[in-house]
């Protein structure tokens, strides 16, 4: 199809990397993979970002995405700990620039937002409006994938109009127009 397009999400860490791929075709997304890259058997730090650019990229080879949403480290009390998250991201970036891919990035809030209208959800909260969002049941036990999915579903919502994907509404007057079958659950 033509205006077929696929999203790489990471929610980016040094012990385990969360990553999903998504591909849009017109206002339909399905989901092709996710999963976790498992860096805490290396022993440095140096190894385990050498990893996430390696191990990116060939993510990157296999599928073929155009953009790359990342999550933005949080602000945490352990500096230590956002210093290593930040070089994570980093790499993970890096991977992604040197491979010709647009990139994004949101705050967890944005992307909680984004996907449950709630920006401070749960993990269990996002990962079960992404089973309803996909409309299939989403078999992994690592919240850290499905909060790599939601990286991405949040950068569809926020740039589909762009990227070819959905169109801007002035309120919902205008939406429940274009969209009279849609159906809400509250």
């Amino acid at each position: 199809m033509k205006d077929s397009y696929k999203i790489l999400g990471v929610d980016p860490g040094t012990n385990q990397l969360g990553y999903a791929l998504i591909e849009v075709r017109g206002k339909e997304l399905k989901l092709i993979t996710l999963g976790i890259l498992r860096l805490k058997s290396y022993e440095d730090h140096q190894t385990k970002l050498k990893e996430i650019f390696l191990q990116l990229q060939e993510i990157i080879e296999t599928y073929l995405p155009k953009q790359m949403a990342v999550e933005a480290p949080f602000y945490g009390k352990n500096v230590q700990s956002m210093l290593k998250l930040g070089r994570a991201q980093g790499v993970a970036m890096a991977a992604a620039m040197t491979m010709g891919l647009d990139i994004s990035e949101y705050a967890p809030k944005k992307i909680k937002q984004s996907i449950t209208g709630n920006g401070n959800a749960s993990k269990e909260q996002v990962a079960a409006m992404l089973n309803s969002i996909l409309k299939v049941k989403i078999d992994t036990p690592n919240l850290d994938a499905t909060d790599a999915l939601g990286v991405a579903i949040c950068h569809y919502y926020q740039t589909g109009s762009v990227a070819g994907g959905q169109k801007k509404y002035s309120g919902w007057d205008s939406f429940l127009k274009d969209n009279p079958g849609k159906k809400f659950k509250l």
